[in-house]
This record gives structure tokens, sequence and C-alpha cells, in this order.
């Protein structure tokens, strides 16, 4: 078994209330914590990182739809070169439900699967600025 830790997104309508949610009924830790635009707690190798209306993952898409709770969350995978992959995955036929979003924290993208399930693509921006 691997050591790597999972990332999960989950948009809330309340990232406080979400918080003491996971901590006090589920053993989540807190690692960083926002309000009321993020959060991330663990648990193990599980890191759910919780995006509240004001972050930058609860951002409008290119058409005004505005992501929300309970239909929006997705496998978040950290990579090194989010441009790269964009073209990678382009060539390859994938499509993206919106444009790269930068915020405090990174840039991301969301891919979709054939069945119009998300996946995240995240650069975590420089922390050192």
């Amino acid at each position: 078994m691997s050591d790597e830790t999972v990332n999960v997104r989950y948009l809330v309508d309340d990232v406080a209330a979400s918080v003491d949610f996971y901590t006090n009924h589920f053993g989540f830790g807190v690692n960083t914590n926002f309000p009321p635009a993020f959060a991330d707690v663990s648990r193990g190798n599980l890191r759910l990182l919780l995006s509240g209306p004001q972050s930058s993952a609860g951002r409008p898409m290119s058409d005004g739809e505005r992501p929300c709770a309970g239909g929006w969350n997705r496998i978040h995978f950290i990579v090194d070169d989010l441009e790269k992959e964009i073209a990678r995955l382009t060539e390859a036929g994938v499509t993206f439900r919106n444009e790269v979003v930068s915020g405090p924290g990174g840039a991301q993208v969301l891919a979709v699967d054939p069945s119009g399930n998300l996946i995240e693509l995240f650069q975590p921006g420089d922390q050192n600025t």
C-alpha cells in the first residue's frame, strides 16, 4: 500500500461548519483553515479540501454556471506543469469544463470523463511569494 496522499475536493456551503463536522465526527486534523473560502483537513492518507462559495473552486464557469455542493465533487490531481498537462490531454481528445482558474493557492482546470465526471488538475502556486 502506498503512503501517497489522496486529495479529494468537496464544495461546501460553510467552510467552518464543515471543518467542525469532519474534525469532530470523523477524526480529521486541520491542515489549513481560511474560512469562509477554504480549509483542508486530513485523516491518514486522505486530504479533504473544503472549498466554500468564496474559493477559487467556487467561481462561475465560462457559461455562468456556478459550482455548488453535492454535484461538483471530483478527483484532484496535483501536477507540476498545468499547461503541459492541458496540452497533452487536449491532444489525446480530452475535453475541459472550464478555462484555467487561478487563486491564492495555485491554478486549476477541470477535465471531463466520458460520463461527465470531473477531474481537477491543480498546479500549486509559489508559496514563497
